[in-house]
């Protein structure tokens, strides 16, 4: 049985999921951020959700990046302001 490490090098190894990894990279970056921010603050997500009007699963969704729909800039605005940040948005030339 091959380990989680080592699967997912297998599968980095095919060009077509290594493109389609490399295209999700920032939106997981992101994710990070927002993860380590919350944690930082010491914070919950049942507390984050209550802080932005929405549910605890609202934001594991968010976190985790396994929603059907992205968040709207609204919203990760506000998920940001309920730990004492501000988003911050902005186009970088390839």
């Amino acid at each position: 049985m091959l380990t989680h490490e080592q699967l997912r090098a297998k599968a980095l190894g095919r060009k077509s999921v290594k493109t389609e990894f490399d295209k999700a990279a920032a939106e997981f970056q992101l994710l990070d951020q927002f993860l380590e921010a919350r944690t930082r603050k010491g914070l919950t997500q049942a507390q984050v959700a209550e802080r932005i009007g929405t549910t605890q699963s609202a934001v594991a969704r968010l976190e985790s990046g396994t929603g059907r729909h992205s968040p709207s800039l609204s919203t990760l605005s506000r998920y940001a302001q309920a730990l004492g940040c501000r988003l911050e948005v902005r186009l970088i030339p390839n």
